[in-house]
């Protein structure tokens, strides 16, 4: 009988292999005949890999099978998998067998795979390299079964120029294409196909996109779907072009003009591993002959040197914002980092170097000192740290089949770890990993230079000056003197905050790192401080700050190192109130503060859009609390660039809207997104018509601000969702709902991920009240009810927050057909005296309810609510367009209320001064808002301001609707 060698393993480990080894006790009696080193080898998996013992346990014939064949001591060739394949799915029926055959056979290789690469029988190539053949081979297999059935139901798809029958090309991206997959990795595909055209031999004929994405989606549930026999590989389609807002399966001629017009910096970098691994393979390397000068170019491609320069910073800051150091992929010295370095000169280079243009890094590292001059001894330093790295990766998932790259934080897991890596303690093994890692880290640092190079101004004196008032070594009379003399406008003051930090319990409790980094800091910190107008204000905003950062110093050695993001942080501290509180609650935002360009410059909308869709797809879609962190960090890294822009007066007040509108549509678009894929997973797609799916007839209406382009910081959004779908209907997934119950759970979904409060805040302040029937109305309407209820229960003031709606988020044909129900609506024939007694009462409550009491009314002045202020011009505005739409259809083609009064103007329903006027004052009185809520003021200023915009606007008002 077979018993575990315990004197291999420490003691702490001997429970959790005797477990490990009950579970697979009866399977190891049906076992005749062994090698000589089977006990000792099926110890070592059994305490690595708690996976192998559940799944040899639940299959007692996998074990004794696996000897039998002797595959567990042997190595594949590149066809093993396809043929094995091939023959295993060739008497199969049902995608039902299809799917549990598939998911049976890749359990049964995992277990192998496993077991040779803890017992090194395969060293890290070839584990790599066998995984991705079987990923190559379960989705060519798979794919080509299904193809088969599909043919059969919808005709042949065939090339409308070439006539010939076409097959799908399946690209393999990031570690498959490479042929680098590690033991529990997703798989990051892209669909193509040759040609557009329609299908033959059936009675149903579709055109040729229609069908592969059919297929893909078809592929998709036979790998990905977890069920009773588990899953196959997780598939992540996230790199195709638009992401998950791009159609499933594209053409080749569509493929091609993505590249050339919307391919991004980063999308080069993703192409380097790109692949041809299942499908038509002939086309596909025809593909990638296309594709292939879109990644390399045919120079040196210096251009590339800022995005590659951003990418790095945007990993140094991921870094730093989420605290992976446990994680030898992501943190710091990891995995990422050592392939960004060889990809960073494949991208620069290898137009001009062939012999760059390969997708494994393996290949690619021992090139480096020939083909770019890296010395030798970074290459060989960097190529063992690499297979280090993946080797612990292999064995911290071959625990449990999962998907992560963390260090253990149990002490038992710890010393498994250790031992599956060689080694007799954790502490050891650490410090290996350690040596590793700063490896890595050095080189990844000398990887590219930062944009700028400190000329520090300060000389030796300055810093001892600084220094001596920090550490108390003068008199209070002294210490006042100099600041006096440098600048301070109140010196006691600024003493008395400068003592009150030093004195602070959270500065005497520092370790000395920290110390030491904060003394890096406050000598260029107060020199900044002595350039700006109000420098004692400002020091008490920016020790706001730097008290809420003490204690995670790797903040106070950003600000030392990048002395121009100290310069940026002082001059916005100084200016604004709201920009340093923001900081001071997300301080992960001072990384925006480095690039002075990019500060300065916010993104137009394809940029931002590209820009959040590149930081979700390296996030698990299955983690929504890591992706609702990301948005958050996202919208609060933009919204800070707008502002920083504002109060420096690089951005007008209109541009100032435009941005942050458009990082709301941005953000909605991937909410929507990410709620629909979470719905979907779970229930299957609703249904349009009988049959007919959903893509996903789902648009989101932006209210108020939202609508109009007119966001500012603080605003919340005004919503509305409707759907197209026959509410009677049902979706098509295993777990069934009613379309309606669908859609209402979508919203639900869309208004949690949007209102939640998590550590990053809270993305926006979601409000529905202007739905059909308000709070008490359905959450999602159909656009049927939406339309019926516009013609015949909605108030006036309905379809004045109708002018103001507009789409924001989803379904673009839905969109069109909003924009037709909302233009019958506004264009309607109205009584004119009806309509002028409904706005103004309307108005006269909302005047009595939010503005300023009558005894106040010689004092202050509300922006928004007061006579002649911001409401009167809307309102002003809403009459106009309801009036008189019939007439004039342009009053209605634009939301926001600046571009309605150039139509107002234009059709003559005002004089061109009266015009001018409402435009000048609406944009005042928003400028003075916006002022106020950066110093965190209400909308409530002196009534001696703007008295005569005020007034004007009165007047205009009393012309027109008091007539």
């Amino acid at each position: 009988m077979l018993k575990p060698q315990m004197e291999q393993l420490p003691e702490a480990l001997h429970p959790l292999l005797q477990q490990n080894w009950d579970q697979v006790a009866p399977v190891l009696e049906q076992i005749k005949s062994s090698p000589t080193s089977f006990a000792d080898d099926l110890t070592r998996t059994l305490t690595g890999s708690t996976f192998v013992a559940e799944q040899l346990s639940r299959h007692p014939e996998m074990l004794p099978e696996l000897l039998t064949s002797g595959d567990l001591y042997s190595a594949y060739d590149e066809d093993h998998y396809q043929n094995s394949l091939k023959s295993l799915f060739a008497p199969l029926e049902t995608e039902e067998q299809l799917h549990k055959a598939v998911r049976c056979f890749r359990q049964r290789e995992q277990v192998r795979l496993i077991w040779r690469d803890l017992n090194r029988f395969s060293d890290m190539r070839t584990t790599t390299r066998e995984l991705s053949w079987l990923a190559d081979a379960c989705v060519e297999q798979t794919m080509n079964w299904l193809y088969q059935q599909a043919s059969e139901r919808w005709g042949t798809p065939i090339g409308r120029e070439s006539k010939e029958p076409q097959r799908m090309v399946v690209l393999g991206m990031g570690k498959l294409g490479a042929n680098e997959l590690n033991l529990s990795s997703d798989i990051d595909l892209i669909f193509v196909y040759p040609e557009n055209g329609e299908t033959q031999g059936s009675k149903k004929c579709l055109d040729n996109q229609d069908f592969f994405i059919r297929l893909g989606k078809k592929l998709i549930q036979a790998l990905d779907n977890t069920t009773i026999d588990g899953f196959v590989f997780r598939v992540d389609m996230r790199l195709r072009p638009f992401g998950s807002a791009g159609p499933l399966a594209i053409s080749f001629d569509a493929m091609e003009g993505y590249y050339q017009e919307h391919g991004r910096e980063w999308e080069r970098y993703a192409m380097i591993k790109a692949r041809v691994m299942a499908g038509d393979k002939d086309a596909g390397n025809e593909l990638m002959g296309i594709l292939r000068p879109f990644v390399y170019r045919k120079y040196i491609d210096f251009s590339a040197f800022d995005s590659l320069r951003e990418m790095k910073d945007m990993i140094n800051r991921e870094v730093r914002r989420k605290g992976l150091n446990n994680n030898v992929k992501l943190g710091s010295g990891g995995i990422r980092e050592v392939e960004f370095i060889a990809q960073v000169f494949q991208l620069l280079r290898g137009g001009r170097d062939s012999r760059l243009q390969q997708r494994e890094l393996c290949n690619i590292l021992p090139l480096l000192p020939e083909a770019v001059g890296m010395p030798q001894v970074a290459s060989d330093e960097l190529m063992q740290a690499y297979e280090f790295l993946r080797n612990t990766e292999h064995a911290i998932q071959a625990v449990a089949d999962k998907q992560t790259q963390e260090l253990p934080t149990t002490e038992v897991e710890q010393l498994r770890l250790a031992f599956s890596m060689g080694f007799s303690t954790w502490d050891a093994f650490l410090n290996s990993l350690e040596e590793q890692r700063e490896n890595v880290r050095q080189h990844f640092a000398d990887l590219i230079a930062p944009c700028e190079e400190e000329d520090p101004e300060q000389t030796l004196t300055d810093q001892q000056l600084w220094l001596s008032l920090w550490k108390d070594e003068l008199e209070n009379i002294q210490a006042e003197a100099i600041l006096k003399e440098q600048g301070f406008d109140t010196p006691e003051k600024a003493w008395a905050l400068i003592d009150s930090l030093r004195q602070s319990k959270t500065v005497q409790m520092l370790q000395k790192i920290a110390q030491e980094r904060l003394l890096l800091v406050l000598p260029a910190l107060f020199q900044e401080v002595t350039k700006t107008d109000n420098p004692t204000e400002t020091l008490s905003r920016v020790f706001e700050l730097i008290q809420a950062i003490l204690r995670r110093s790797a903040y106070l050695v950003l600000l030392a190192e990048n002395p121009n993001a100290l310069q940026q942080l002082v001059k916005l501290c100084s200016a604004s109130n709201w920009f340093s509180e923001k900081l001071k609650t997300q301080p992960i935002l001072l990384d925006e503060l480095i690039d002075q360009n990019t500060l300065y410059t916010p993104t137009d909308k394809q940029q931002l859009d590209s820009e959040l869709r590149q930081q979700l797809l390296r996030i698990p879609e299955e983690d929504t609390e890591q992706l609702m962190d990301a948005l958050r960090y996202f919208k609060n890294a933009h919204v800070l660039k707008v502002a920083a822009s504002e109060i420096t007066g690089a951005l007008p007040l209109m541009k100032v809207s435009d941005y942050l509108t458009w990082t709301a549509e941005v953000i909605l678009e991937a909410v929507v997104d990410i709620a629909w894929r979470l719905m979907t997973e779970k229930h299957g797609l609703p249904q349009k018509t009988a049959g007919v799916p959903c893509n996903p007839d789902f648009i989101v209406l932006g209210y108020g601000k939202m609508g109009g382009i007119e966001l500012s910081y603080g605003s919340d959004l005004d919503l509305v969702f409707i759907h197209d779908a026959d509410p009677n209907l049902f979706t098509d997934g295993e777990k069934q709902i009613a379309n309606a119950v669908f859609y209402t759970r979508l919203g639900q979904k869309i208004i949690h991920i949007l209102n939640t409060f998590t550590t990053s805040g809270q993305l926006y302040e979601v409000d529905m009240r202007l739905r059909p029937s308000g709070n008490s109305g359905l959450l999602v309407s159909s656009l049927k009810a939406f339309a019926e209820y516009q013609q015949k229960e909605a108030w006036t003031w309905e379809h004045q927050a109708l002018v103001r709606a507009r789409v924001v988020a989803g379904d673009k044909a839905l969109q069109t057909r909003f924009e037709l129900v909302r233009a019958e609506i506004l264009s309607k024939k109205r009584n004119t005296e009806q309509l002028l007694a409904d706005v103004t009462e309307m108005r006269e409550k909302m005047r009595q309810h939010l503005g300023s009491k009558e005894s106040e009314s010689d004092q202050v002045f509300h922006l928004k609510h007061d006579r002649g202020g911001i409401v009167d011009i809307e309102f002003l505005v809403q009459y106009l367009v309801l009036n008189y739409s019939n007439q004039y259809p342009e009053l209605y083609q634009f939301t926001d209320n600046i571009r309605i009064l150039d139509a107002v103007e234009n059709v003559g329903l005002l004089e061109e001064q009266e015009t001018e006027t409402l435009r000048e004052a609406y944009k005042a009185y928003r400028a003075v808002g916006h002022k106020q809520s950066m110093q965190d003021l209400s909308n409530t200023i002196s009534a001696s301001e703007m008295k005569d915009l005020r007034e004007t606007v009165a007047t205009i008002w009393q012309k027109v609707i008091n007539k």
